[in-house]
């Protein structure tokens, strides 16, 4: 039920050759489409080159490459198509586009020829067109003449138009002639995995990071610090590092694995809650009332050895993470959840008034706390997030104002309604947790979603519970992430976690692709995803 590797599918692909050469001229079977002679009615001259297709065969116009997420336009075709064969080529127009072309080559288990001006019947070839829009992950398929060029503004942009192939190829074994001109609606197309509560292998994370490409994701969230373990070898403190854990080695492999997949991944050191790993570590930094009541996960942001300490390790991971974005987490601080936060916690009031003057506040403590962990990470020139429950209303010290706000739920302090981060012109990212939450052993009233509620009821205009905000805001929101969280870890194994993700996923993607009603049904799109993966 995953998607499978470059291994894989070349194999898969193996399969479907062994079938096209059986079956002769006539194609694979049970293709719509079948060319007389090779690929398109084309037959090859003996120097090589194309002769005209026969007069005598004629097309159906071409059909819609049918993939997950669905192509935004299709200017249809009279022609068969094209489909690999054996000794074919993938060549490229750019020395930048090799990872590209060596890739879908193996997928599709072609020759890659490099970087070549030449032109041979059959090819694949990819190439950087600098016209080709402003959106660096849009891309242009042109299937004709028994070839097959993908042009982009970038690698990005390129990239995704060999996945539209690969899934084309995979679904129905050709690619429908005519011109695809495909792009994202949402810049911002996620995946978040808690690591932290749930140690998942490496390998794993690599398979659901080629799943997330080929469905064109372009970020992976990593949560790996929370009160249940803390799961990245640390050279500064190796002391807070759980039994099971990934090495940095693994990590590079994953983030690089990323990178060419074109997947940013986004690290979470979550602070100043759900930092119980780190006080298993440093008892002193805990948390506690006037009764000596220790606040689950917290951390007593009146020491400053407690920031220290969070300063080591995000300088430390922003050179295991290279990518340009960071999430600050932020979330569900303690001390701020008590009926009276100051006379249960006058230490944090009286270093409030302390920094902040007479009126100082925790809130303006906590946001101060905020303020500065983003001043470690934007040295390291990072775009930040943070949970929206990690904002506060009210407060005379203000979130920096680079601070997106990852908004997940309705419940927070105060219970702010989106409207009230967009009016102030913030940029919000979409993890609403009514459509995209899945929590293991469904605690607080969590229930694992469905694949059919996000791709009939979701948009990314759909922030809280399941009611839009106006649409005049629809620039001002990034795009979304699906989320797994793992409050009750072994409700279910990893691969189990796998399974239950597959068609939430694709549901997901599909409308930050494009947010648009589907064409197709929710049976359909089932049918889509078993054939193409």
């Amino acid at each position: 039920m995953i998607v499978a590797g470059a291994v894989a599918g070349t194999i898969a692909l193996g399969v479907g050759l062994g079938l096209w050469a059986s079956a002769g001229d006539g194609g694979p079977a049970g293709s719509a489409q079948q060319p007389s002679a090779g690929r398109t009615g084309d037959s090859s001259g003996s120097d090589g080159t194309s002769a005209k297709p026969s007069p005598t065969r004629s097309y159906a116009l071409s059909k819609a490459p049918a993939t997950i997420p669905a192509v935004r336009s299709h200017t249809a075709a009279r022609g068969p198509g094209w489909r690999p064969a054996r000794g074919e080529r993938v060549v490229v127009g750019d020395a930048d586009l090799a990872d590209e072309g060596r890739l879908i080559a193996g997928e599709l288990g072609l020759a890659y020829g490099g970087e070549k001006d030449d032109v041979q019947a059959g090819d694949v070839r990819l190439a950087l067109n600098d016209d080709e829009g402003a959106d660096p992950e849009s891309y242009t398929m042109t299937v004709r003449g028994g070839r097959v060029s993908i042009s982009g503004r970038s690698d990005a942009g390129v990239f995704y138009g060999t996945r539209t192939l690969k899934q084309e190829v995979h679904g129905s074994g050709t690619a429908p002639e005519g011109v695809v001109k495909d792009g994202p609606a949402k810049p911002v197309r996620g995946f978040m995995l808690d690591i932290a509560r749930k140690h998942f292998t490496a390998g794993w994370i690599e398979d659901r990071v080629r799943e997330l490409g080929d469905l064109k994701f372009n970020e992976l969230g990593l949560h790996f610090s929370d009160d249940q373990g803390f799961r990245i070898e640390s050279g500064t403190h190796p002391e807070i590092v759980s039994e099971q854990h990934l090495t940095k080695a693994e990590v590079k492999k994953i983030v690089g694995l990323a990178a060419s997949r074109h997947i940013t991944v986004v690290p979470e050191i979550d602070s100043p809650g759900h930092l119980g790993a780190v006080i298993a570590a440093h008892p002193d930094l805990q948390l506690r009332n006037t009764r000596g009541v220790a606040a689950r996960g917290a951390v007593d942001i009146s020491k400053p050895a407690a920031a220290r300490i969070i300063d080591d390790l995000l300088n430390e991971y922003a050179g295991l993470f290279p990518g340009g974005k960071w999430n600050l987490g932020g979330d569900e601080y303690q001390a701020l959840m008590a009926p009276s936060p100051s006379a249960s916690y006058p230490q944090l009031a009286a270093a409030a008034q302390k920094a902040y003057g007479p009126g100082g506040t925790i809130s303006d403590l906590a946001t101060g706390w905020l303020n500065d962990r983003a001043r470690t990470v934007r040295a390291h020139d990072r775009t930040m997030r943070a949970w929206n429950d990690g904002f506060y209303a009210g407060t005379s010290v203000q979130p920096a104002k680079d601070l997106q706000v990852a908004y997940w739920t309705g419940k927070e302090i105060g219970a702010r309604q989106p409207v009230e981060y967009l009016s102030a012109g913030r940029k919000l990212i979409n993890y609403n947790d009514e459509y995209l939450y899945y929590v293991l052993g469904q605690p607080n009233g969590f229930v694992y979603p469905t694949g059919r509620r996000i791709y009939e009821q979701w948009t990314p205009l759909v922030v809280r519970g399941t009611q839009a905000v106006p649409a005049r805001y629809d620039a001002q929101i990034l795009g979304g992430s699906f989320a797994v969280w793992c409050d009750l870890s072994g409700s279910q194994t990893q691969d189990q976690v796998a399974a239950g993700i597959r068609m939430p996923l694709r549901a997901t993607v599909q409308k930050l692709w494009d947010p648009r009603r589907p064409a197709l049904t929710w049976a359909q799109f089932q049918a889509l995803a078993a054939k193409v993966g």
